[in-house]
């Protein structure tokens, strides 16, 4: 009988994951080979699901950077479906999302790590980078209570034909758990998501209702200006 080896460490697998969602700038192209070599050295995939990110990488490479970097923003910052801020799968724009966050942050704190990345705390990249400081099963853990996020953001990829699914997918079955498709709702086109109310029909078309009905509330904090001073002499 053989038993399937469970590997030691996720560090450098989860680091590379990370770092293959990220903005693919010249930087990162010039790392392909070296993020490939991490992959392989842990040995924690399967030789399909290597291939095919060892296709993806070439042809990150293979591409213009202007093209490279259009298709990620086109791909990842256009649409809640295929976000890679998970909360955002999960809460969207509503307040529930805030302590979904700061929860996340007391996570790290926990750990010992400090956040400190230009991101917020729910990109993925962020949280592979939590996770590979973990071991493995802490790691394994912690990443399966998403798995429910990944697999929509796995679908909603794969139906696009991206090539990006793969390194979703691969975050997956690093930590056990089965890729899957599954069913996601529908979502507005962007267009229509920033549509613009019409004149006196109401001042956003999700934040205010119509007039004669209940109006929310928004507190903006900002400096208070300060008060012009009164003419000498002359009542107001």
């Amino acid at each position: 009988m053989f038993i399937k080896k469970t590997p030691e460490s996720l560090r450098l697998t989860l680091r590379a994951l990370a770092r293959l969602v990220g903005y693919p700038d010249a930087g990162l192209r010039a790392q392909m080979q070296g993020l490939l070599d991490a992959l392989r050295l842990e040995q924690s995939l399967p030789a399909a699901r290597m291939r095919e990110l060892e296709a993806l990488c070439r042809q990150l490479c293979a591409m213009e950077p202007y093209e490279a970097e259009s298709r990620y923003v086109d791909t990842f910052d256009r649409g809640r479906q295929t976000s890679l801020h998970l909360f955002e799968h999960v809460h969207g724009d509503s307040r529930e999302r805030g302590p979904a966050l700061i929860d996340l942050l007391q996570t790290y704190a926990q750990a010992g790590l400090r956040f400190e990345a230009p991101e917020l705390p729910d990109h993925l990249a962020v949280v592979l980078e939590f996770a590979s400081t973990q071991p493995p099963a802490v790691a394994r853990e912690f990443l399966g209570e998403m798995a429910h996020i990944l697999n929509a953001l796995f679908t909603a990829l794969a139906d696009r034909g991206n090539p990006y699914a793969s390194v979703i997918a691969a975050v997956l079955e690093v930590t056990g758990q089965r890729v899957q498709a599954v069913a996601i709702a529908p979502e507005p086109a962007l267009d229509e998501t920033w549509d613009e109310p019409q004149a006196f029909d109401g001042c956003s078309t999700h934040g205010q209702n119509r007039p004669g009905q209940p109006q929310p509330l928004h507190f903006v904090p900002g400096a208070r200006k300060a008060r012009a001073p009164q003419s000498q002499g002359v009542s107001v």
